[in-house]
């Protein structure tokens, strides 16, 4: 595994705790309580606003797909587009409040955030409280909850708007949104796999002809601009989405037993 794989893999055992209520205040790293909860400040779920829901590009940070916690292995929903799923919510506050999230963001308890097991990040999540009919709209940027029963962890922000943050969990309605396209114009990028990287141009054109004959999809050979370290490196694509690459990837597999490396260009 690489480094990155390995800081992700730790980044998220590390946030796949559960809340438990708690009155412990965040006061740093020295004074972090152990055990997770609320904060000492009552929150008004009058006054929680939901987040809104704009376009982001998605990219590496926090999509590595397949990624294995506690030696279980997930994959990435192939096509976010309309998942709907039910199940239980949990709650994560005052332990985490701070730390980063698995797309290396930094979690705070009053924003209204989600962790998923399999949701690309980030995404815009519509949940309804089953129980009271209440629903929020929150943004997923991290990973977990890594229990069997559990499909969404929110931020203790979003559990108090719901109505569930006294009980811990509650049975949920999760639902992707997606922005208003008419609000803002979506970001553009380019989404490659990267197969392999080479010194050698020959071996990068081997592999490169081996990938045509077996894929109905495009193969090109990318020169990277270190002239102390030429690399050629063997790429799918572009694609013009996430879910689009996500199928690439599945072809690729079939043919081919490596793990590519995701790769997005912006215009930014």
């Amino acid at each position: 595994m690489t480094r990155h794989g390995v800081l992700l893999a730790a980044l998220i055992t590390l946030l796949s705790a559960c809340a438990q209520q708690s009155t412990q205040p965040v006061t740093g790293d020295a004074k972090r309580p152990t055990q997770d909860g609320a904060p000492t400040a009552t929150l008004d779920p009058s006054t929680i606003v939901n987040a809104k829901p704009r376009h982001e590009l998605l990219k590496l940070a926090g999509n590595m797909s397949p990624y294995t916690v506690n030696g279980k292995q997930y994959h990435l929903v192939e096509d976010h587009r309309g998942f709907r799923q039910r199940g239980t919510a949990s709650w994560y506050g005052t332990k985490f409040h701070g730390l980063p999230t698995s797309n290396g963001e930094i979690y705070s308890l009053y924003e209204m955030t989600a962790a998923h097991k399999t949701l690309p990040i980030p995404v815009y999540v519509r949940v309804t409280n089953l129980n009271n009919n209440r629903s929020a709209i929150v943004r997923v940027n991290d990973r977990g909850p890594f229990h069997s029963e559990r499909i969404i962890d929110l931020s203790y922000a979003a559990a108090v708007k719901l109505g569930f943050a006294d009980q811990g969990t509650a049975p949920v309605e999760i639902e992707v949104i997606e922005p208003d396209n008419s609000q803002s114009a979506a970001p553009t990028a380019r989404y490659y796999l990267q197969v392999a990287a080479f010194a050698q141009r020959a071996s990068a054109l081997n592999l490169e002809q081996s990938l045509r004959q077996r894929l109905d999809l495009p193969v090109t050979v990318a020169v990277n601009n270190d002239p102390e370290r030429v690399l050629h490196r063997v790429r799918i694509g572009p694609f013009s989405d996430f879910p689009a690459v996500q199928a690439a990837k599945r072809q690729l597999q079939q043919s081919w037993n490596g793990e590519p490396s995701l790769i997005v260009e912006d215009d930014h």
